[in-house]
């Protein structure tokens, strides 16, 4: 028997097999997840418990998943927002052991070898790849960006690549950190950045031909210029823009008919204010213009009902100096003097949904009342806001997406409070139901791992050659139709995580046939499959923890 080989096992005197002394002789009467669990909860912060759990990823990733995909809704807001965040801050103190890979600025000219270095070689599928310049809404932690690439954890792990590109850092306190672990220097420049990323996408390439590339927080321009630069030529998207994006005009979508079914004014008359203007902001804002182009309208009319806020106010096309992607949805239309205030914003535009994708660093001139915390404005959308736009609408739609949720525009409670229970809500990052007057409000969360696992799935399955605005936006239009009758019932604007993996099997199904009907998939022998088929298929390839029982490195 398997036992007997086993260097866990040992033979008795009389010729009896025992388990090896170190391990406990009932342990296998045990239920090891459940020890498991116990531990992680004696943690009291959490950052202790990421702490905990990559540790045992690193011990026995199957049972490290197993927990996981058991306890989704404890253990997401540690491996993701909001306490990655924390991790990323920190990540030169809390630094264990290898995870992922660095590729360094000094590595130019010789990135292939370090590519070659991953050991799963060929088997990689996709790769989540960020400079570590713009974390979250934490700014630019350099080499200590890791761990958002290492957080994307929709993927089968042993095909995931999670790379950092140490390029340095314009954050002086890191390079004078003893303990930083990056490149002490300052970032490259646009055309030596270049350089550099040119090389690493084409040594990707070469190195792992089967692979994706799942760009994540770079810096605002940097991010426009990369996917820019990259769509057409590799199999890439950028989950801040396009990501993001998908996931807010697929809650979006849901709300608006929420807020329309009480008002009664057509889905086609909503106005979106958007407070940020960064990548997600402007990401995001293109995507919702496919709100308003389903339902017929030309792109320039759907523009007219966007607006756009930074840290000098309502962005409009006679500014002086405007950053090239904030043109496009710079007003025409406003010739009085500059409105810098949010409030004063919100009269003048009356918007019907209010949404907050902030970048790291946004001036207090925007707001008033509000907080901040390094710069950043913190609770940004006031009771004045918030009570504005309850004025303004039967039911306002409000979005404050900003991570982590130290960094949200509004807590959950106070917009439940503001409206008396009107708003129709959902952030960025996780806040639990509370109950007001009586009756239970469920938060919704737009939260990116609705839709990049389906995305990349979708695309490696189909051997896209590259990713269409197409099959994000069908990515979008399936998260938004995958509401139960009970969740549609409960007013909910995005399906409860618990469900993920067959939403996002359900999502990867529409990404490949909208890479199918674009033209761009390689994987031409899915086009034969029916609808039922296709899911079936997509299913079998998701990944699935073995048993937890095996002790392998115990």
């Amino acid at each position: 028997m398997a036992l007997a080989h086993s260097p866990l096992s040992t033979l008795t005197p009389n010729g009896a097999i025992s388990m090896a002394p170190r391990i406990p002789p009932y342990f296998l009467n045990t239920d090891h997840r459940q020890r498991c669990l116990a531990q992680l909860r004696t943690k009291s912060t959490g950052l202790e418990k990421y702490i905990y759990l990559n540790g045992l990823k690193e011990r026995d990733p199957n049972l490290f998943y197993e927990v996981l995909l058991s306890n989704m809704l404890e253990m997401i807001p540690i491996l993701y927002t909001p306490t990655v965040g924390d991790a990323c801050s920190n990540y030169s103190h809390i630094w264990r052991r290898p995870e992922g890979l660095y590729v360094s600025i000094e590595n130019k000219g010789h990135i292939r070898q370090v590519l070659r270095t991953w050991p799963s070689g060929d088997a990689s599928r996709i790769a989540v790849v960020t400079d570590g310049s713009r974390i979250l809404g934490l700014g630019d932690l350099g080499a200590n960006g890791l761990p958002i690439s290492i957080g994307k954890f929709g993927y089968p792990p042993t095909s995931t690549v999670p790379i950092c590109l140490d390029l340095g850092t314009n954050t002086q306190k890191f390079i004078e950190d003893p303990l930083y672990l990056g490149v002490r220097r300052k970032r490259p420049d646009t055309p030596e950045m270049d350089e550099f990323m040119d090389e690493f996408m084409e040594a990707m390439k070469d190195v792992f031909p089967q692979l994706a590339v799942q760009f994540e927080d770079f810096s605002t321009d940097n991010a426009f210029r990369y996917l820019d630069m990259f769509r057409s030529q590799y199999r890439c998207f950028n989950d801040d823009i396009q990501g993001t994006g998908a996931v807010v005009l697929s809650g979006f979508v849901n709300a608006a008919r929420l807020a329309s079914a009480a008002s009664g004014i057509p889905l086609t008359e909503h106005k979106i204010l958007f407070f940020g203007a960064g990548s997600a902001g402007i990401g995001v804002a293109k995507q919702l213009l496919s709100f308003f182009t389903l339902m017929g309208m030309s792109e320039e009319d759907a523009k007219h009902r966007i607006y756009t806020v930074d840290s000098k106010g309502l962005i409009t096309a006679d500014r002086k100096g405007l950053q090239e992607h904030k043109k496009f949805f710079a007003r025409t239309d406003y010739n009085g003097p500059p409105l810098t205030n949010l409030a004063e914003i919100i009269k003048y535009v009356k918007p019907t949904a209010l949404l907050g994708l902030a970048p790291s660093v946004f001036v207090k001139s925007c707001v008033s009342g509000g907080g901040t915390k390094n710069g950043i404005i913190q609770n940004a959308f006031t009771e004045e806001v918030v009570k504005l736009m309850d004025v303004i609408n039967t039911r306002p739609i409000i979005f404050p997406l900003s991570n982590p949720v130290s960094l949200c525009e509004v807590d959950y409670s106070d917009a439940v409070g503001w409206t008396n229970g009107s708003v129709i809500f959902a952030s960025g990052s996780p806040y639990k139901p509370i109950e007001y007057q009586g009756k239970l409000y469920e938060p919704g969360q737009g939260n990116n791992m609705y839709i990049f696992p389906g995305i990349g799935l979708g695309t490696i399955l189909s051997k896209a050659r590259h990713v269409t605005d197409d099959m994000v936006e069908q990515a979008s239009l399936a998260l938004s139709s995958s509401l139960t009758r009970e969740e549609s019932t409960a007013e909910l604007v995005y399906p409860r995580l618990v469900r993920i993996r067959h939403i996002s099997a359900q999502i990867a199904l529409a990404v490949i046939r909208a890479a199918q009907t674009a033209g761009v998939d390689e994987n031409v022998i899915l086009r034969n499959l029916s609808d039922d088929a296709l899911l079936e298929y997509i299913q079998a390839k998701q990944w699935q923890p073995g048993s937890n029982q095996t002790l392998t490195r115990l």
